[in-house]
């Protein structure tokens, strides 16, 4: 019976650490214990699946990774079934094509969901994740059971950018195309010229949109707080949320706040549009 005991205790402890170790932040985008690679549409798509419950998808911002969630993940797992995935080109998806489109990434998204078995899930997409968030629930409607969406654009001017964050991506596109052409100057030059040129949706797209949506901004974000209000006013009964005293980050900036709206947004049952 002691060595029962003891084999019991030895057991716990090893999923006591296991759990740890899926769900150390440090890990997050290079977790080795629940890292997975599918191919989609011709790349290698690198995603984290964390915690049991409904599909909760999370698309990260340009240039950045799933480690970019690093204060959700631990926070919905408990609750979802967390799908980290690094965008086309981003962290471990490999994209060595020359062209790169938000569209491209909506539909490898897509792919992944029905490579998974999700018939359709809660998007959270921050920055551009929150541009490719939008694009998937309009090119893949039937997806998106809701949406969550912190500092996207619907196109690349100053009227949706402030003026220095995007004459500094030109300056920095400018000056990537002076340097010497090695692979990583020019996957640097293909990210910052996404953001530069792209994305191009309508308004008349947005109004297409059919799932419940949640747009969020900071009040001091680099996408002004007039373009973030325009893209909630062209969604049917989207529900907005400009955040105070937080720029770009905000679900940095304000994480315990961030996550309980969020959470609260996916849990509510009621339906604006109706």
């Amino acid at each position: 019976m002691k060595s029962l005991f003891s084999a019991f205790i030895l057991l716990a402890c090893f999923h006591i650490s296991l759990a740890q170790t899926v769900l150390d932040s440090a890990a997050f985008g290079n977790n080795k214990v629940v890292g997975k690679y599918l191919k989609v549409n011709g790349i290698k798509l690198y995603y984290e699946i964390y915690g049991q419950g409904e599909p909760l998808l999370m698309i990260h911002g340009n240039g950045g990774s799933i480690s970019s969630f690093e204060n959700q993940i631990p926070y919905f797992s408990t609750k979802y079934k967390v799908i980290a995935v690094d965008s086309r080109a981003q962290g471990k998806s490999v994209d060595l094509q020359d062209t790169l489109s938000f569209e491209m990434m909506a539909d490898d998204f897509s792919a992944l969901l029905d490579k998974l078995r999700i018939d359709s899930c809660n998007v959270l997409g921050w920055s551009d994740g929150g541009i490719n968030g939008l694009l998937l629930a309009i090119r893949h409607p039937e997806k998106v059971k809701k949406l969550a969406i912190t500092g996207a654009n619907l196109w690349p001017d100053s009227s949706a950018i402030s003026g220095p964050d995007y004459m500094w991506g030109y300056n920095y596109y400018d000056t990537l195309g002076k340097m010497p052409q090695t692979p990583e100057n020019i996957h640097a030059r293909k990210l910052v010229g996404l953001d530069l040129f792209q994305p191009n949706i309508t308004v008349q797209q947005l109004k297409q949109i059919k799932c419940p949506t949640l747009v969020i901004g900071g009040d001091h974000d680099l996408i002004l707080t007039e373009h973030t209000m325009l893209i909630a006013k062209s969604i049917p009964g989207a529900f907005l949320w400009i955040v105070p005293n937080s720029g770009h980050g905000t679900l940095i900036d304000h994480k315990k706040r961030f996550n309980e709206v969020v959470d609260e947004f996916f849990n509510d049952s009621r339906d604006k549009r109706n």
